[in-house]
C-alpha cells in the first residue's frame, strides 16, 4: 500500500514509483518464484519475482530483501523493505515493475494501492 506519485507511462516511465515511508514491507503482488535478487548503485536492492502466466513483477529501490532467487513466496507475503533516497531521487518510495508475456504493462490496471 502507499501513494503513487509518478505514475505509469509506456513511452517514458513503464514503472510506478509508490511512496511509502521508509521500512515499511514490500509484498509480492501474486503467488510466485524470485527469480533475481541484487543491488544496483542508482536502484538499491532489486527482487524480481516469476508468476504463471508469464507475469513477472520487479520491485526496485529496498533498503532490505527478505528472500533470495529460488524462493517460493505467496501473494501478500513480505519480500523486501522500502528505502529512502537513491542516488537518482529523494524520498521514501518502490519503484514497480509489472511485465507480462515480455512487455511492461500498467500495475494499475490490475492492483489497487
Amino acid at each position: 500500500k502507499g501513494v503513487i506519485s509518478i505514475p505509469f507511462d509506456l513511452s517514458v516511465h513503464p514503472w510506478l514509483d509508490i511512496t511509502a515511508p521508509s521500512g515499511s514491507p514490500v509484498m509480492a503482488v501474486l503467488d510466485g518464484t524470485v527469480i533475481y535478487t541484487g543491488w544496483d548503485d542508482d536502484s538499491g536492492y532489486i527482487i524480481a519475482l516469476q508468476h504463471t502466466g508469464e507475469i513477472v513483477s520487479i520491485y526496485k529501490n529496498n533498503q532490505k530483501l527478505l528472500h533470495r532467487a529460488g524462493d517460493k513466496v505467496k501473494a501478500g507475503t513480505a519480500i523486501g523493505m522500502v528505502a529512502s533516497s537513491s542516488s537518482l531521487t529523494k524520498g521514501d518510495y518502490l519503484h514497480f515493475e509489472l511485465w507480462y508475456d515480455g512487455g511492461a504493462v500498467d500495475p494499475e490496471s490490475y492492483i489497487s494501492f
